[in-house]
């Protein structure tokens, strides 16, 4: 496509790990503190109780959805098309709320990402995706923008993927935060496992193209989605 190519890049002056705090520092402007991650919904049919059950929930997100979100940001951080890219996240995104709630935070990202690193790939898709590309997809390609590597993408979809649920599980259910802490402290060990993964699979896309990246699906996630985007008052977007 016109305006992405696969190339080697420069680490921009003054990028590095810190720049990862800051892209994964939940007071990053891109939204994402209005959503649960699929927490309330869970809550309300009963299936999150409280930590222990948290931890099974954000354990499961994590090896499903959280993989396949992690692999596309790695891939577009690595310079894959983010256009082959956005299709390949619509492909694996089978509820219609929750495809359009990634495009919204997409979107939100978008912004916040040309603010602090701007670079003409990011331009280049937010020109060619006006209503927003999938979030993960902008992640990587705001990773790439801030200088950061693969796995550096990988890890912060990864975190994203269960501090989202850990922190509404606070506010939903009043769980005690030093708890809901812990919960992420555990689950450390397994999101490196995940982001290692997604990094890996994301360097195998790099030469065999998008059907190269995971693809796991959580149902019942969808299906909550679909549930949850119709009710009539809610605390979280989604």
């Amino acid at each position: 496509m016109s305006g992405f190519r696969e190339e080697e890049r420069t680490v921009p002056s003054g990028t590095g790990r810190a720049a990862l705090l800051v892209l994964a520092d939940g007071r990053f402007p891109a939204g994402g503190h209005a959503h649960s991650g699929g927490a309330e919904p869970a809550v309300r049919a009963g299936r999150i109780r409280d930590a222990g059950e948290l931890a099974a929930f954000c354990r499961g997100r994590l090896h499903t959805t959280g993989l396949t979100a992690a692999a596309l940001a790695a891939a577009a951080a690595r310079g894959l098309d983010p256009l082959e890219l956005d299709a390949a996240a619509d492909a694996r995104t089978a509820s219609p709320a929750l495809r359009a709630t990634a495009r919204k935070l997409g979107r939100q990202l978008m912004r916040a990402a040309r603010a602090t690193w701007p670079s003409a790939e990011l331009a280049a898709l937010a020109a060619a995706r006006p209503r927003g590309a999938h979030q993960p997809v902008v992640l990587g390609l705001t990773a790439r923008s801030a200088g950061l590597t693969p796995g550096d993408a990988a890890h912060c979809v990864v975190y994203e993927t269960v501090s989202g649920p850990a922190t509404a599980a606070v506010r939903l259910l009043s769980l005690d935060p030093f708890e809901a802490t812990a919960v992420l402290a555990r689950l450390a060990p397994e999101m490196d496992a995940v982001a290692q993964r997604a990094a890996d699979a994301a360097g195998r896309a790099a030469h065999e193209g998008t059907d190269a990246l995971p693809a796991a699906s959580a149902p019942l996630l969808d299906i909550m989605a679909e549930t949850h985007a119709a009710w009539p008052v809610r605390l979280f977007a989604s």
